[in-house]
């Protein structure tokens, strides 16, 4: 099956970000690359300069270069790709 029939659905993140932006702003800057893409952010640790954040990203046919630009323009690192759910054309 070529690539493109395969449509991501949902990625879960764990990303290091500074604390700004703030998780408010950080998640709509994701959301804001796709249409209709939903964004839950959990803070799991924080020190003086940095927060260890899971991100879950769910939507029709998520662009993981678009979310990992957002994420790199926002100052934050992609740690792991923990989860990911993909659909076929035909599932």
């Amino acid at each position: 099956m070529p690539k493109e029939m395969v449509r991501v659905k949902r990625l879960m993140l764990d990303i290091l970000k500074p604390h700004k932006p703030d998780g408010l702003e950080f998640s709509r800057s994701i959301a804001e690359q796709g249409e209709r893409w939903r964004v839950l952010y959990a803070v799991e640790e924080m020190d003086e300069k940095t927060e260890s954040v899971t991100v879950v990203v769910e939507g029709e046919d998520l662009r993981f270069d678009l979310i990992a630009a957002a994420i790199e323009h926002a100052g934050g690192t992609i740690h792991s790709i923990d989860e990911v759910e993909v659909l076929g054309e035909d599932g």
